[in-house]
């Protein structure tokens, strides 16, 4: 274990690096859920929206979960480059643990997206949002799981696709129904009974859901703790398949 974590802190601060050298790749990370705050937020402002608290405290929750479900599904593209320009290659040759090559780039997902949080939430907050600060840091908690949920299959599926072009559209086939059918930017109450129930079968929309009481500060209808409950089984599943695939593909 302490050859695991200490493998795993490496593979993280050089990831990491990386990161912080390709400043644009953190900007433009930012700037579909920034344009989704700014010129979609102010059409709801008011509206009744059938949820907990106020408008914003409806947008941001989703906006937030959008960011983390988008940019965790793509992480693994990454690697689809890495593995054309050999560097997985000569990773395979060197003892560092096949699990810290994994978590490292999982952890450095983690930390960027809650960097970016922290930007949306202050941008909403100039914007409106009124929201306690437990709500805001428990929202970020559900952000972090789910970071670490789909940043682990993300990059167990880049271990076995060749290309870009084969890895692309499995993502979106997969994310856009479910950011659709989460209730990401409206709650799914406000739509058709069918469309509601078919919801209840998609674990993120129970993320959203727990975001948003926790924005309005709502700590005891049990959203919240139906969210803390989907957010770590799911997190405990991803990581485990996900390992076993990135192990499989022989990272």
């Amino acid at each position: 274990m302490p050859h695991v974590i200490a493998d795993t802190a490496l593979i993280f601060r050089r990831h990491l690096r990386q990161t912080l050298r390709s400043k644009p790749a953190m900007v433009f990370g930012l700037v579909q859920p920034l344009l989704f705050l700014v010129f979609f937020g102010p059409l709801l402002t008011g509206i009744p929206l059938g949820g907990e608290g106020d408008s914003w405290q409806t947008i941001v929750p989703g906006i937030l979960i959008q960011l983390g479900m988008f940019s965790a599904s793509f992480a693994g593209i990454g690697i689809v480059f890495e593995k054309r320009m050999g560097v997985i290659e000569r990773m395979r040759v060197t003892p560092v643990s096949r699990l810290a090559l994994l978590m490292g780039r999982v952890l450095k997902d983690v930390v960027q997206l809650l960097v970016q949080s922290v930007v949306v939430v202050l941008v909403a907050v100039a914007m409106g949002l009124r929201a306690p600060l437990p709500g805001i840091l428990i929202g970020f908690g559900f952000v972090a799981a789910l970071t670490v949920s789909l940043a682990s299959l993300s990059y167990a599926l880049a271990m076995r696709v060749e290309s870009p072009q084969g890895f692309a559209p499995v993502i979106n086939s997969v994310t856009m129904p479910a950011m659709l059918l989460s209730g990401i930017l409206l709650p799914m109450s406000l739509g058709p009974r069918w469309l509601d129930i078919t919801s209840h079968f998609v674990p993120f929309r129970y993320l959203v859901d727990g975001v948003r009481a926790a924005f309005a500060g709502d700590y005891g209808n049990g959203k919240i703790g139906l969210a803390c409950l989907v957010a770590t089984g799911l997190a405990a599943v991803a990581v485990a398949l996900g390992t076993r695939l990135f192990r499989q593909a022989g990272a």
